[in-house]
């Protein structure tokens, strides 16, 4: 099976694989921009995004030169929003320190902030040729059943594992990689999908240890169950006429940079702030909606209320905005204060 992976994946693929994507360019700039939104998200959300993206920052050059505050409006949605800050910060180090032309070597690749080992691989086997292999959960997913590797993929140890594994099994033909490198991502995606792979159309079937002994359940190893926190918020959408406040969170953490609604511990705590802001009242509370995060859930409580009195808002805070209902949920904004916003304004 070692031997024969490269070939039969590639064969596999250019028959088989994925060949309309809009990244699979030989541009480094459009293959790191792919690359980086397909990180925790699917293909389906980013096939929506990508265009938008390209048309308002064309080059990296257009990337570099944008403000923040335009890189989140347009990502608003996608969420993991430090890949959005992470991108910009890196198209200004691709200006400042490479000239403008993205390096062609992973570890040169590797200190543009934002890209680890596996997207670095991606970027340099596509782009550029280079002998490098990925290690995404698609990847994970497959060389575990592929060859039985037990283990939580997450823990070190185990994924060390699997970089040697990957490494032993790319193929010595450099031209090849790109069409191996793309076969690895589609075999996991389209194939050996995580809940019922198609083991009968696998190109690796016949060698596949999980596919042998009926293991495809049980491979990769879960992550070790763990309790979720659970975290409340109360979300005040204060509006003083045909406007709602919005405020812009700090830089980094949780919707870093993001416009949002003011937030509170309690409903009490909220009402203090109206009073000490102006002459407002709150409504009755919407029903609480939940976000949930990779770490933990949010229970938000929505608060309306009604603001007058104000003379533009000027005792409001110096990071806040009034913000016409009719453009606020097309903001950079988080997509649940985007789902507040529309019924706001409904």
């Amino acid at each position: 099976m070692h031997s024969s992976f490269a070939a039969r994946l590639t064969a596999w693929q250019k028959m088989h694989g994925r060949h309309d994507l809009p990244w699979q360019v030989s541009d480094p700039y459009r293959i790191w921009l792919s690359e980086i939104m397909l990180q925790q998200t699917q293909v389906k959300s980013v096939l929506e995004y990508y265009p938008r993206f390209l048309a308002r920052f064309p080059d990296v050059a257009a990337l570099a030169a944008a403000p923040q505050e335009d890189v989140l409006t347009l990502w608003s949605g996608l969420g993991y929003y430090s890949r959005a800050r992470n991108l910009h910060k890196a198209a200004q180090m691709v200006m400042a320190e490479f000239g403008g032309s993205f390096p062609a070597e992973r570890q040169q690749l590797e200190r543009l902030p934002g890209v680890g080992r596996s997207t670095a691989a991606a970027i340099a086997s596509f782009a550029f040729g280079r002998r490098e292999t990925i290690l995404d959960g698609n990847v994970k997913r497959v060389l575990t059943r592929c060859f039985g590797v037990a283990g939580f993929p997450g823990e070190r140890a185990v994924e060390q594992s699997l970089w040697r594994l990957a490494e032993d099994l790319l193929p010595r033909d450099a031209a090849l990689m790109s069409a191996y490198t793309q076969g690895l991502m589609d075999l996991g995606a389209t194939v050996c999908s995580r809940g019922k792979p198609a083991c009968t159309v696998c190109p690796m079937v016949d060698g596949c240890v999980a596919a042998r002994e009926g293991r495809t359940g049980e491979l990769p190893t879960p992550r070790p169950k763990k309790t979720v926190p659970t975290r409340h918020t109360v979300m005040l959408l204060a509006t003083h006429g045909d406007k709602v406040w919005l405020l812009r969170r700090p830089p980094t953490g949780i919707w870093g940079g993001l416009l949002s609604l003011p937030e509170f511990e309690t409903s009490t705590q909220a009402e203090d702030w109206l009073q000490r802001t102006g002459r407002g009242d709150a409504l009755p509370a919407w029903p609480e909606l939940e976000h949930v995060f990779t770490h933990y859930r949010l229970i938000i409580t929505p608060l309306p209320a009604r603001l007058d009195g104000l003379n533009g808002g000027a005792a409001m805070e110096d990071n806040g905005q009034w913000l016409p209902l009719a453009e606020a949920p097309d903001a950079g904004v988080p997509a649940p204060v985007r789902r507040l916003l529309l019924r706001l304004a409904e």
